[in-house]
């Protein structure tokens, strides 16, 4: 197979992430205008300064949004380099190019509660394809880079959630309707989630701790029905001030009941621990 040249890899990345950008931004503006602008929802950032212009002036919200991160743009240039604001101003101009086109349609519910759900997954989705293109849509995100420039060491998440905050705050107050601060809440919260699953999975992986003196025969059985390798570890009863071997496994969400059998029908008397892992890398997870 003829091995591809640096220009040709560099040509198909741009390409896949114009691709990512597109698609993620269509998502955005699906979720925007058919679910969460017809119903006075808002997902934060500018989207949600943009939804209350939308209906105090009437003016589409794709095109306010462009005009509200135009001073993000000069300073995203000056400050993190023009790869960043060119992705910002590329994703930005999707977007509300695609939020005007969907804004014609009718949306989709007129129910708050389904509003606020669908909209909130397909902004999330969205928003996670466009960030694997390490891109953004203007707004927040492009503020946060900003921020970071002047001052490294900032979390960008806490600027995020406070802007987002005090948007939905404007919003209650500008519609006078507790309900549109609540559902929109819930809109935000999908968002964050949607955009975990997107670069984490939904394989979740749990580990395991199992104390037992017949910790040889249940390493043995977890490995011969499930393929799965476990880890011995030295440890000591603060308590009894016995020394015994604990078994850590790392095993996916399936396999958890499992082991569990396994573990209490070779020793009913075993103590088992089972808790969440963000992530596994390795042989037979990640990687």
């Amino acid at each position: 197979m003829k091995k591809m040249s640096r220009r040709q890899i560099l040509t198909k990345k741009i390409i896949v992430e114009g691709l990512y950008i597109i698609v993620g931004c269509a998502l955005m503006a699906m979720g925007t205008s058919l679910f969460l602008l017809p119903n006075q929802l808002s997902s934060g950032g500018f989207a949600g300064i943009s939804t209350i212009i939308y209906y105090l002036f009437g003016l589409p919200l794709g095109t306010t949004m462009l005009i509200l991160n135009i001073p993000l743009f000069i300073m995203a240039i000056i400050r993190v380099g023009k790869e960043v604001a060119i992705k910002g101003i590329l994703g930005t101009i999707i977007l509300s190019a695609f939020i005007d086109i969907f804004e014609r349609f009718n949306p989709l519910t007129q129910d708050g509660f389904l509003a606020c759900i669908y909209g909130g997954i397909l902004v999330g989705l969205g928003t996670a394809i466009v960030l694997k293109a390490n891109a953004s849509t203007g707004g927040t995100d492009l503020l946060s880079y900003i921020i970071r420039s002047f001052k490294p060491n900032y979390r960008a998440g806490n600027l995020i959630v406070i802007v987002d905050t005090a948007i939905v705050l404007l919003n209650v107050i500008f519609f006078r309707e507790i309900e549109i601060g609540l559902y929109s809440a819930i809109a935000i919260y999908l968002n964050g989630k949607m955009i975990d699953i997107v670069f984490e999975g939904i394989y979740f992986t749990k580990t395991m701790f199992i104390v037992s003196n017949h910790y040889k025969e249940i390493a043995q059985e977890i490995g011969e029905k499930l393929d799965r390798g476990s880890t011995a570890v030295y440890a000591k009863g603060m308590y009894t001030k016995e020394k015994r071997m604990m078994l850590w496994c790392v095993a996916s969400r399936g396999e958890v009941a499992k082991i569990k059998q396994i573990a209490q029908e070779i020793d009913p008397r075993a103590f088992i621990v089972i808790s969440s892992a963000r992530e596994a890398w390795g042989k037979g997870f990640k990687g």
